[in-house]
C-alpha cells in the first residue's frame, strides 16, 4: 500500500479503497487534492526563473515584443535593465536579433504570446535560430484553450506541433508554476534552441521544490499497487486533471500510470515504452490539438516500437472561442470526466 493511500470514509472497515497512489518519490504538494491548493499561472514561474537564471549567469539576456508585463519578463527588465531589450510589436525582428545574440556568447530568452512567437515568426525562428543552432530560448505564453476570453485568435493550439517538427529544437511544457521556474533555469544551462510553453490562467501548484525535474526524463506521478490497465501520459497544467481522473478511476478498480512528460522533445522514449508495454494501452492528455503534439509524438514512438490502442485528450481539429477557462476545458472535452471516458474507451480496445 502506498504511504499516501487512505481509507475511504464512505465504506465501513475492513473494506478499503485505495484512491491515492501518488508516487512519493515525486514529493508532491501535500495539499494536492484539497480545495485550498495554491493556484498560480505557469507564466509566473517563467518570470521567477528568468531572474534566477540572470542572477546565475551574466550572459542571460531577455527580449520581449511589447508584452513585458503579461509574459512576466518585467521582473528581469527591472533587475537587469542593461540586459533587457524591448523590441516592440515586431516578433520577427525579436527572433533575428536573438539569433545573433545566441551565436555571440549570450543566452537570449524571447517572450511573447505563443500565437505571435512562434506563431508569427516561425520562419525567422527556423532560419535564423534553429538552422544556425543559435542558443535561443523561445518562451511562448498564453498557450492553450485556457487563455479564455481572448478567444480563438489568441489561443495557441498548434505550437507544440510546429516547434516539435523543427530540427535542433527542443520542446518543454511544464505542468505548474514551480516546474516552469525550474524549466526556465534549466534551459539557460543547456546549449541550443528550446521552446518553453506557458499558460495564462492560474492552475494548481501540485509539485514542490523537491519534485524531480530533469529535461528529457519523464516522471511517474501516479503508480498503481498492482498491474496497470492504462498509461496516461500528459504535459502542462492538464496533468492535474489526469491525476484527478486517476483517483476517480482507482475507485472503480481501474489502475493507471500517470506520467509527466514535460519534455515533448526529446521524448523520454525509454520510460514511455516501459510503462506502455506494462499497461497495454495509452491515453495522452494535452491542451493542444491532438494532431502533432504530445499525442502525436507518443503515437509515432509506439507505431515504430510497440503498437497498441491509444486515445487522445485534447482539441479535436477545431478552433476555440471566448469563454472562461473552466467552461472551455469542459466544452472541448479536456476535463476530468473526459480523461476517465478516454481510459475506459481504450481499455475496451485492448
Amino acid at each position: 500500500m502506498s504511504l499516501l493511500g487512505r481509507r475511504s470514509k464512505c465504506l465501513s472497515p475492513p473494506t478499503i479503497v485505495y484512491i491515492n497512489m501518488l508516487n512519493p518519490d515525486t514529493k508532491p504538494n501535500p495539499k494536492i487534492f484539497e480545495e485550498d491548493i495554491e493556484m498560480a499561472p505557469t507564466r509566473d514561474g517563467y518570470g521567477l526563473g528568468l531572474v534566477e537564471a540572470g542572477e546565475r549567469n551574466k550572459n542571460v539576456v531577455a527580449l520581449c515584443a511589447d508584452l513585458t508585463e503579461s509574459t512576466r519578463a518585467e521582473s528581469f527588465a527591472k533587475k537587469f535593465p542593461e540586459r533587457f531589450f524591448e523590441v516592440g510589436v515586431a516578433e520577427q525582428n525579436m527572433a533575428t536579433i536573438a539569433a545573433g545574440l545566441g551565436v555571440s556568447g549570450k543566452i537570449p530568452f524571447i517572450s511573447s504570446y505563443a500565437t505571435f512567437s512562434p506563431g508569427r515568426n516561425w520562419e525567422q525562428i527556423r532560419t535564423t535560430i534553429s538552422y544556425n543552432d543559435s542558443n535561443v530560448k523561445i518562451a511562448g505564453h498564453h498557450a492553450g484553450i485556457s487563455v479564455g476570453p481572448d478567444g480563438a485568435t489568441h489561443q495557441a493550439l498548434e505550437d507544440i506541433a510546429t516547434m516539435r517538427v523543427m530540427a535542433n529544437m527542443q520542446v518543454w511544457v511544464p505542468c505548474d508554476a514551480i516546474e516552469a521556474r525550474k524549466a526556465t533555469v534549466a534551459a539557460a544551462k543547456i546549449w541550443g534552441p528550446i521552446y518553453l510553453r506557458f499558460g495564462r490562467e492560474k492552475t494548481p501548484v501540485f509539485t514542490t521544490e523537491k519534485t524531480p525535474f530533469l529535461p528529457g526524463k519523464a516522471e511517474v506521478f501516479w503508480s498503481p499497487k498492482g498491474k496497470a490497465d492504462v498509461l496516461i501520459a500528459g504535459c502542462g497544467s492538464l496533468l492535474y486533471n489526469a491525476l484527478l481522473a486517476a483517483r476517480e478511476l482507482e475507485k472503480e478498480k481501474i489502475h493507471v500510470y500517470v506520467l509527466n512528460s514535460h519534455t515533448v522533445k526529446p521524448l523520454d522514449e525509454h520510460r514511455i515504452l516501459l510503462l506502455a508495454k506494462k499497461a497495454g494501452a495509452v491515453v495522452t492528455v494535452e491542451e493542444h490539438q491532438i494532431t502533432g503534439g504530445l499525442g502525436g509524438a507518443v503515437a509515432e514512438l509506439l507505431a515504430r516500437r510497440a503498437p497498441m490502442p491509444m486515445e487522445f485528450v485534447g482539441m479535436e481539429n477545431m478552433f476555440g472561442e471566448s469563454g472562461s477557462p473552466k467552461e472551455l476545458i469542459k466544452k472541448y472535452n479536456m476535463d476530468v470526466r473526459d480523461i476517465v471516458h478516454a481510459v475506459k474507451k481504450v481499455i475496451k480496445r485492448k
